[in-house]
């Protein structure tokens, strides 16, 4: 089947709408506020610097979110994603209990 050059536009323009859409997505994606239960729950600050020493002992200077195995954000953003939180996006510099560098 040979495809025409109508066919060929109108695919482009959906996979270009697409990809578009994705990235407004993206964008726009709520972030993790403090005050979120769940972030309650796992002691998350958003600055690691002020995570509390005396009830978070497993804590080790220059533990932050960009350098933890769960966080999914790119070198360079100020957030990302966490498999902990869904769709929720963490700071970088930010820290919770459950860091982990594996």
């Amino acid at each position: 089947m040979k495809a025409s050059r109508r066919s060929f536009m109108i695919l482009g323009a959906s996979a270009a709408a697409s990809l578009a859409y994705a990235r407004l997505a993206r964008a726009d994606a709520q972030r993790l506020s403090e005050s979120d239960p769940n972030a309650k729950q796992l002691g998350y600050v958003e600055d690691a610097s002020k995570v509390d020493k005396g009830r978070y002992s497993n804590y080790a200077a220059g533990q932050e979110c960009s350098n933890c195995s769960l966080y999914q954000g790119q070198p360079g953003d100020d957030a990302g994603g966490c498999t902990l939180f869904g769709a929720k996006r963490v700071a970088a510099h930010g820290w919770c209990s459950s860091y982990s560098n594996l």
